[in-house]
């Protein structure tokens, strides 16, 4: 094994409580940093100690509202400014990241102007967590390491011990990641057939494959609103579900997803804490991934394999 670097743990305002989770189990403390606030909104980034030398791992995701994106942006800049010896931007929720592609014409592509922004500000590596496409991979020029939320949502699913489970998708633009899970689960697989009135409004869903009798996990990387996956659920126990669970990794939760994931027919929501959940809803459940991301830190600082360690 390689000998580990001396490297430093900093966070923006709206992910500390992820990071100060990671640092309890790296065993080290949170870096010093102030983040200065001038009457107009506009705001500054400030080391409060040496990073000169050191690995700098920065944690922040980048939900709404966009000044968590500038808030790591400026992180990365004064890294680059203090001679830190590499700057990794830790980002376990990347936003913009739907916008992938050109879907129709004279639209932008937000994913790739945010791995830009990052790539300009000085990041010498990104690591991140189930991106809404693995392509996104390829918009940087430095190296990515794209972890995945199953590593803690799979063994949750086991320790529910459900019988007759069947593994299904709210669209059939995720049966890539349902089919692992329907793999590792060792249970069929179950699409369902989405078509959209507009963004975040969903006409109509159709149910492909037999869950009559049986206990069903939705699997979906984020929720939004959570239409389509409460509409999905209600087609799942309309086709005679026992039961029909929802797991995602990242809780966007707009409003009013909360409120139509309580009157819904799910049992539960599980998610990851890739991002903070504020409102209150007895049905939603998340799950730390500080561990996974600080064993990826101590791979990084280390130089060993990240892929050896995880499960994809």
């Amino acid at each position: 094994m390689s000998e580990s670097r001396p490297f430093k743990v900093f966070s923006g305002t709206k992910s500390r409580y992820l990071a100060e989770r990671i640092c309890q189990s790296l065993g080290c403390s949170l870096g010093n940093m102030i983040i200065t606030h001038f009457a107009d909104g506009e705001f500054g980034v400030s080391f409060e100690e040496s990073i000169r030398g050191k690995d700098v791992f920065l944690v922040q995701s980048t939900f709404p509202n966009s000044d968590n994106l500038m808030e790591l942006l400026l992180m990365i800049d004064a890294a680059k400014r203090a001679s830190a010896a590499s700057i990794i931007a830790v980002i376990p929720y990347f936003g913009w990241a739907r916008q992938d592609r050109k879907d129709k014409p004279r639209v932008s592509i937000g994913a790739k102007l945010v791995a830009d922004l990052l790539s300009v500000a000085g990041i010498d590596r990104l690591i991140t967590m189930d991106l809404h496409a693995d392509q996104i991979q390829g918009f940087f020029n430095v190296p990515v390491d794209h972890l995945y939320g199953s590593s803690v949502i799979l063994p949750y699913v086991e320790s529910l011990g459900l019988d007759d489970l069947v593994v299904a998708t709210p669209d059939v633009g995720g049966s890539k990641r349902a089919a692992l899970f329907s793999k590792k689960l060792g249970c069929p697989l179950v699409l369902c057939n989405k078509t959209r009135a507009r963004a975040n409004v969903v006409a109509s869903i159709q149910i492909i494959g037999d869950v009559k009798g049986k206990n069903v996990v939705l699997v979906d990387d984020m929720v939004d609103t959570a239409g389509t996956i409460t509409q999905a659920a209600d087609e799942m126990m309309k086709a005679g579900a026992k039961s029909v669970r929802a797991v995602a990794s990242h809780c966007v939760m707009s409003d009013p997803a909360s409120d139509r994931v309580t009157s819904s027919c799910l049992e539960e929501m599980v998610f990851t804490d890739s991002i903070p959940y504020a409102h209150k809803c007895p049905k939603v459940r998340q799950l730390s991934v500080a561990d996974m991301f600080a064993k990826a830190i101590q791979c990084v600082s280390n130089q060993t394999s990240v892929s050896d360690t995880f499960n994809f």
